[in-house]
């Protein structure tokens, strides 16, 4: 699996762009603030349908401009395919090999792709929701299922949230409450089953890579955590329908006075430990580096388990931040596959594959 061009129009700080890329490691070089994350970003886009960094299509398009384009020239399932994204406020078209597609899920497994930035660091050690997206993220590469099943519960769960905020003028609303509740615990249910045998896979694939960096010297664990009613995550599909509904009914009091959803699967997390210990709570900055390097190289191998093709694996300055010796893990980690690496110091990576030097959003040096 291999990008072999891209080109943006009005995506971000780039106005116009097109470049050929190397099979192996692609360099890409340049001042802060020129756009190196942006063109990161457009390659992750264009396989996946989602930003790491944006909430809205109107902050991918530049500044004055009316939409975004994002075009790809792709090989991988055996053959030479085309990737196009428009981007315009509030909506998007998707186009592959010309067509035009309804969904991102009709892309899957086309362009995948692995990306670690500094901001995963912290994600390990903030909050519940930068850990659900980076695991929803890797989810949707994997399973167009779960991607479609995310969106419908996002849906529900903001008609649910609109009934509760206007339960007092309209008291009517919460006669239809019991559906969406309903609902939301059908749809609720496939997600968790999705989630847990995902982060058994990636738990068991970060252990062995996390062992391999720290020298054995610390466990690597990961644990699922759900709504506290299921008890096993694993279960069938209706055993969860009916913790999640029992979960609903125990918080039904509390939500009507709150006008708020409190519960469900959009509150769920992940806890890494290393030898016992949370990360979130006791890890030092070297230890969680290690530990979230391990999490993509196992999600990398996930999907390359998966579809049978080495993903695209997208780092942002992420060598800078570590020593020669993790420098060099990584590196041999990325032997194969085709791999972006971003750094401001090209003199640090000048036997890694082809350079392309980025100033203010233009490509102006390629080799």
């Amino acid at each position: 699996m291999r990008l072999n061009k891209l080109s943006l129009r009005d995506f971000r700080n780039y106005g116009e762009a097109s470049v050929n890329l190397d099979p192996g490691v692609n360099l890409i070089v340049g001042d802060n603030a020129q756009g190196k994350t942006n063109l990161l970003e457009a390659v992750s886009y264009l396989g996946s349908g989602h930003s790491f960094r944006a909430q809205k299509n109107s902050e991918m398009i530049r500044f004055g401009a009316e939409f975004g384009e994002i075009y790809g020239e792709v090989h991988s399932q055996d053959r030479d395919q085309t990737l196009r994204w428009l981007l315009f406020p509030g909506r998007r078209q998707i186009f592959r090999n010309g067509a035009k597609k309804r969904t991102a899920g009709e892309l899957s497994g086309v362009l995948q792709t692995v990306l670690f930035c500094p901001e995963d660091l912290g994600v390990l050690r903030a909050g519940a929701s930068g850990r659900r997206r980076l695991a929803d993220n890797a989810l949707c590469q994997l399973r167009p299922n779960y991607d479609a099943a995310l969106a419908e519960y996002s849906r529900i769960l903001e008609q649910k949230s609109r009934i509760l905020k206007d339960r007092i003028e309209n008291p009517a609303l919460l006669e239809i409450l019991p559906e969406y509740n309903a609902r939301l615990c059908q749809v609720g249910a496939l997600l968790i089953s999705y989630r847990a045998r995902f982060f058994e896979a990636l738990g068991k694939a970060a252990k062995a890579y996390h062992a391999e960096f720290s020298g054995g010297a610390e466990e690597f664990t990961l644990e699922y955590q759900t709504v506290s009613t299921v008890k096993d995550p694993f279960a069938s599909l209706s055993q969860l329908e009916a913790d999640l509904q029992a979960h609903l009914d125990s918080h039904r009091r509390a939500e009507l006075d709150s006008g708020q959803c409190l519960t469900g699967p959009h509150k769920d997390d992940f806890l890494c430990c290393l030898s016992g210990i949370p990360l979130k709570s006791y890890g030092s900055q070297g230890q969680v580096r290690t530990a979230a390097i391990s999490l993509k190289l196992a999600q990398r191998e996930l999907m390359e388990r998966e579809c049978g093709e080495t993903p695209v694996l997208l780092l942002d300055d992420v060598l800078s931040e570590l020593d020669p010796g993790r420098q060099d893990f990584v590196l041999n980690k990325i032997r194969t596959g085709q791999v972006f690496i971003t750094c401001c110091e090209q003199e640090r990576f000048t036997r890694l594959g082809k350079s392309i030097e980025i100033q203010k959003g233009s490509v102006v040096g390629e080799k």
